[in-house]
């Protein structure tokens, strides 16, 4: 009888050291996973004008995907100071390092925000890109009135409201703001389109962030909101790693993945 009780107490103490082993590699594991990930930077998506935060839709599973914290800020596109000032309101939520990407608008928004420490580097994405007391006025005047570029058609006719608010008409989103996208979805995008100030277009920038932070450029060919060679030598100036979609300005709606792989690439991941 002795003897049968030995045998089972040494059984359930050795199934017993199992489960602790068990548990502590678990354990182990869990925390060799979560320092994995607090190791990657969060991922920061800063909405241009006519949009909000829905812009990166498309974008933000992918990234979740790939264990990467994200945040789209929901832009007031009221000036340039109130956005800058909710985008670093975001990057305050942040423990470790971010990677600042920012569409149209959203990248005169990531040239001044970006130069706080915890910005790793900044993802302009089908952007403005301004240099040091730049505007959107500037930079399109001496492209296209100056230089004589070729011209967009997307910004040739907005609706202005009597306090100072632009926003596109449905006609305009579909057939040039998101023209590779579904009739149904753009439409979708102009009902919901953000009213941008008009002060923003004159606002300028202080101190460009990417003159200290590595910087990636998405290049849209079909773009007819800002100009594709004014896209391509604003990424030129600010030493960007450059890449060209042939995409409309809504590159991130309509081929997500590819804007997604930069966004890898400028956080590190291969």
């Amino acid at each position: 009888m002795k003897k049968k009780i030995v045998v089972v107490m040494s059984s359930v103490m050795g199934a017993l050291l199992v489960l602790v082993s068990l548990v502590s590699f678990t354990g182990t594991l869990r925390q060799h996973t979560t320092a994995k990930e607090e190791d990657k930077p969060t991922i920061v998506l800063v909405h241009g004008a006519f949009a909000d935060g829905s812009s990166w839709n498309k974008v933000i599973p992918a990234l979740q995907e790939k264990g990467y914290h994200t945040i789209a800020v929901q832009n007031p596109l009221t000036s340039l100071s109130d956005d800058v000032a909710f985008v670093e309101r975001a990057i305050a939520e942040v423990k470790g390092k971010v990677i600042l990407v920012g569409h149209s608008w959203g990248g005169v928004v990531i040239t001044q925000a970006g130069n706080n420490e915890k910005v790793q580097s900044l993802v302009y994405v089908a952007a403005y890109a301004p240099d040091e007391g730049q505007s959107i006025e500037s930079l399109s005047k001496d492209a296209y009135e100056v230089r004589k570029i070729s011209n967009v058609q997307g910004l040739a006719d907005p609706i202005v409201s009597s306090d100072g608010y632009i926003r596109l008409k449905e006609e305009t989103v579909v057939n040039h703001f998101a023209q590779d996208l579904p009739a149904q979805e753009a439409r979708i995008i102009a009902a919901g389109q953000g009213r941008f100030h008009f002060s923003t277009i004159t606002a300028k920038v202080s101190n460009p962030a990417w003159k200290n932070k590595p910087s990636f450029y998405v290049v849209s060919d079909k773009d007819h909101m800002i100009s594709p060679q004014l896209e391509s030598e604003m990424a030129k100036n600010i030493h960007a790693t450059t890449y060209h979609l042939d995409a409309s300005h809504v590159v991130m709606l309509s081929q997500p993945a590819a804007v997604v792989k930069v966004i890898l690439a400028a956080a590190g991941d291969k």
